[in-house]
């Protein structure tokens, strides 16, 4: 696959793909857990959260609290009762090379400090193409069944789970007074295939693949129909359970076993990253002889002590990962390239493609990156070129086939016009993208801020997706963020109201403004993201939403912090602790200071405070925790725990973490060789910690 890799990108060129990949990745998970319909294939959907996972990795300022990547699937359908787990439900974090399975081993070695020479035993399982299930137990019975949903709440599929011929309704022998058990739902190839000719043979839908009609059958508001469709179940872990049942991963799969549940017997124990690459090896050289779907091999850490204190990410476990089979290509003519507009005004070429079908889905569009990736690769219109499903939002045009092309090809030459606005398109000395210099005035970037500001991760408008946005911008009923609001009272007055145009009706603008109207309130974090600011994606105002905690606290801060920057007082107290902030820095603080820098947004902040209320930030609740709402900074090397992992531990009590020291901080907890913020922290008089005194406080 060739692409620009993500440290060659500025952040505003990183942060553009983050929110697109943001946007296309929501769509897929609501047809693919809500509908049962996904719209890609699977090796494309990895991809895109491939992409995701290098560019928040090489950019983790710029990662967004509601982020793909901090987030399990989509929220439960209509149609079911929606049921709260007693443990999340995570993810995997998805690997498609050896090196990055080894750099997942050197991330555990390094979180729980171990050497080179220490074992390091993993588990490997083939990953089951299904449907994620959570099985909940009482005193050894069986008591509902959930669907993963959005990992915090799913469906309740129990009456649709008894009729599984696997599912053990008791167990065998003692168990837990309360156990989670989780595993997946899936379709063997055979009853696929037999359910398939009996609903040609009947004139019904046909299912695409195993998985699809797995979730498409568990899904049924008629058990009856459930139990007509041969479902099988794998199980494979637990969730939220009473008390300890194992010390190791592969005793607990035993211990399910025993129970009665059905346990994939094609696991492995690997002891090194030999082992297990030889594992996913041997597995995919039969992947096509087995009775069942699989789309890679599962690696988990064996010992359960260690999988507790490697803990969790936001959506994924640092303990797993899934090492993902590669992704299909395919050959078609590139017919023209054009150039789209987003709201900051970057010019990104796409190539409009001769429809093709790669993986399963029809392909008629692929990301071009930038002119500069352009002419590197030579691509022209009229070229044959190699199309792959993965690694950006929209798939990748990955080579040109050079013998293929036509004897008239003339090279890509780039305009410095905006194919929007015509105002000039820039491209500053060093970056790669050029920009459109018309800023609000162009009908793009305009457009794309609106769309960006009701997005699902802002303020979640349903209904104001880009065709609509489009629509009423163009017809004049909306121009900035806060006539949203004022939408339904201006339509009264109007003599073409809305309800009457094209594509519109009373119906769907009465549930438009519903949706508008229930979003008259929005967490403070949320606002903030649907600024629109560069580079303050969700987990940057996530953060400034923590440490600020009103609407108020922050704007004021924010202009402070603008005028000591303008005025060159860099040790100006409001600048001092924006940058302090850990993951925010001076690049970013520097882009929130332009922001606050211009009238024009500071009137789009005014009108939007006449239009709604921004509730104050409620950091969650970490109870009993001395240091919950404290800010912390660690510096030096820590002997007992990796920097990490102590982050990771502050973060779960409610504490706030920052890079650098300033008046505000709390605790500076100094390992060895602690050099200036140890310095600045006695110079500040503030409360310096050894690591012992830390692990003292935050174990009372």
């Amino acid at each position: 696959m060739t692409q620009l890799p993500a440290a060659s990108l500025t952040p505003l060129e990183a942060q553009i793909e983050l929110e697109r990949l943001g946007r296309e990745i929501a769509a897929h998970d609501r047809a693919y857990y809500q509908d049962d319909a996904p719209t890609l294939s699977d090796a494309a959907y990895d991809a895109l959260r491939g992409r995701l996972k290098e560019l928040e990795a090489a950019f983790p300022e710029l990662v967004r609290a509601d982020s793909p990547s901090r987030t399990v699937g989509a929220a439960p359908g209509e149609g079911f009762r929606a049921v709260a787990h007693l443990q999340p439900m995570m993810s995997l974090e998805d690997v498609f090379t050896d090196e990055a399975v080894a750099e997942f081993l050197q991330r555990v070695r390094r979180f729980l400090g171990l050497g080179e020479s220490d074992p390091l035993d993993l588990v490997a399982e083939p990953k089951i193409d299904g449907l994620s299930i959570n099985l909940l137990y009482e005193n050894g019975a069986f008591v509902r069944a959930t669907t993963r949903g959005d990992g915090a709440e799913g469906e309740d599929v129990t009456a649709n789970m008894r009729t599984l011929a696997d599912l053990p309704r008791r167990l065998n022998g003692p168990a837990p007074a309360l156990m989670e058990v989780r595993g997946e739902v899936y379709m063997r190839r055979d009853d696929f295939l037999a359910l398939n000719a009996a609903s040609e043979a009947r004139g019904e839908k046909i299912f695409a693949n195993p998985r699809n009609a797995a979730a498409g059958s568990l899904r049924q508001l008629d058990a009856a129909v459930t139990a007509r469709r041969r479902l099988s179940l794998f199980c494979y872990a637990l969730g939220e359970v009473s008390e300890a049942v194992a010390d190791s991963h592969r005793a607990l799969l035993q211990r399910l076993k025993d129970w009665g549940f059905p346990v994939n017997p094609r696991i492995g124990l690997c002891r090194d990253l030999d082992e297990a690459l030889a594992f996913t090896r041997a597995l995919g050289a039969e992947r096509a002889d087995l009775a069942y779907d699989i789309d890679g091999v599962v690696y988990k850490v064996d010992r359960l002590d260690w999988q507790t204190r490697l803990g969790r990410r936001d959506r994924t476990p640092r303990w797993a990962v899934a090492h993902k089979f590669p992704a299909e290509q395919a050959q078609t003519l590139l017919e023209r390239i054009e150039i789209q507009v987003g709201r900051t005004g970057a010019l990104t070429p796409v190539a409009i493609l001769r429809p093709i079908t790669v993986g399963g889905v029809v392909v008629s569009r692929a990301t071009l990156h930038n002119e500069d990736e352009i002419l590197r690769k030579d691509v022209r219109a009229g070229d044959t070129v190699i199309i792959q499903r993965a690694g950006d939002v929209i798939p990748q045009v990955v080579a040109v086939v050079a013998d293929k092309r036509p004897a008239d090809s003339r090279p890509f030459t780039p305009s410095d016009r905006c194919p929007v606005c015509n105002s000039h398109a820039v491209k500053p000395e060093g970056e790669a993208i050029r920009r459109c210099s018309g800023g609000l005035t162009c009908r793009a970037q305009a457009v794309e801020r609106l769309i960006h500001f009701a997005s699902r991760n802002a303020f979640d408008i349903e209904g104001l997706g880009e065709k609509n946005v489009t629509f009423l911008f163009e017809s004049g009923r909306i121009h900035g963020p806060a006539d949203i609001f004022r939408l339904e009272a201006a339509e009264k007055g109007t003599l073409l109201p809305l309800k009457t145009q094209p594509g519109w009706g009373a119906k769907s603008v009465e549930k438009l403004f519903a949706a508008i109207a229930a979003r008259r309130r929005v967490p403070l974090d949320r606002f903030i993201y649907a600024l629109g600011i560069r580079q303050v994606g969700e987990a940057t105002a996530r953060l400034l939403a923590l440490h600020y905690h009103s609407l108020r606290a922050w704007r004021a801060a924010m202009s402070a912090a603008a005028a000591e920057r303008d005025a060159e007082a860099d040790a100006g107290e409001a600048w001092t602790h924006l940058i302090a902030i850990d993951q925010v820095g001076p690049a970013v603080a520097g882009e929130i200071a332009d922001f606050f820098a211009e009238a024009h947004n500071l009137a789009v902040l005014d009108d939007l405070a006449a239009e709604v209320t921004v509730e104050d930030f409620a950091a969650p609740a970490a109870t009993g925790s001395p240091v919950a709402g404290k800010t912390v900074v660690f510096t030096g090397s820590l002997e007992t725990m990796s920097r990490d992992e102590a982050k990771a531990q502050a973060q779960a009590l409610g504490a706030k973490v920052a890079g650098s020291v300033s008046a505000k901080t709390d605790y500076v907890v100094a390992g060895a060789d602690a050099g200036s913020k140890l310095t600045k922290a006695r110079d500040l008089g503030l409360t310096v910690l050894s690591e012992q005194a830390w692990r003292a406080l935050i174990d009372r």
